[in-house]
């Protein structure tokens, strides 16, 4: 639930960010070069005023950098628990179930509470606890294979709402491809007059809201493939950490 609003804060601070952004600054300098173009009677100019200055493109600014900051801060906590890896948390053999709830206490108090949720820890922690109450090794290995297989599925349902926002982003811009060409389509008459100002104007901004979706959308796409690899890795690497720390510990 905490997390679900702290996705919602972010989003309404990114929407008055960025609204802001446009309506104070891109849309007036936008304004600008179309009103210089209709005086001196010239084309618009294919300038980034011009091309991001709709509500689509906005919308879709606004996606974009929301799935960012998700991206980047999940990236980010991977990377930043990642010297763990070549720390020995264990040190002792494990021999009973004293040795092993005395190992819990150790790490749980060695570590900063920031780590208390790393995955690593984690399964360390249910491992130790599957020990300490069967005492049987088979069951410690098995115990991380399920940690690891419900991390994966984790990582994959959080991610979906990243997965939302890049299917989103260009439907914004078939939006603004319909409301363009919509406006096109209802001036086509004045078009017919000799008058094709309004209608090659409706275009643009059909072109343009797909132009700016698509190129975004490809993007965010690159740093979610980024973010599934270091996921994917991070899974290898604890168990790798376990090969090497940890299995050999029992006794």
């Amino acid at each position: 639930m905490n997390n679900i609003l702290k996705k919602l804060i972010l989003f309404i601070f990114l929407v008055i960010i960025v609204h802001l952004i446009f309506s104070g600054f891109i849309r007036p300098e936008a304004n600008i070069l179309i009103e210089n173009a209709k005086n001196s009677q010239t084309s618009i100019p294919r300038n980034f005023f011009i091309i991001v200055k709709d509500f689509e493109q906005e919308f879709c600014f606004i996606l974009f950098f929301w799935g960012l900051i998700i991206i980047f801060e999940k990236y980010f906590k991977i990377l930043n628990s990642n010297y763990l890896f070549n720390i020995d948390l264990i040190e002792s053999k494990i021999t009973n179930k004293e040795s092993a709830d005395k190992l819990i206490g150790k790490i749980n108090k060695q570590l900063d509470s920031t780590l208390k949720n790393n995955p690593l820890i984690e399964a360390l922690e249910l491992a130790l606890l599957r020990y300490s109450q069967t005492h049987n090794v088979q069951n410690v290995s098995d115990s991380i294979s399920n940690s690891l297989e419900m991390l994966s599925i984790k990582q994959d349902s959080e991610n979906s709402i990243i997965r939302y926002l890049i299917w989103a982003i260009p439907s914004v811009g078939f939006i603004g491809t319909v409301r363009g060409i919509g406006g096109a389509l209802a001036n086509a008459d004045q078009a017919i007059q000799g008058n094709i100002s309004l209608m090659t104007e409706n275009l643009g901004v059909a072109f343009n809201s797909t132009f700016v979706a698509l190129l975004i959308s490809i993007v965010l796409m690159f740093f979610f493939h980024q973010l599934q690899k270091v996921q994917d890795e991070n899974i290898i690497n604890i168990q790798k950490y376990c090969e090497k720390y940890f299995y050999s510990k029992f006794k």
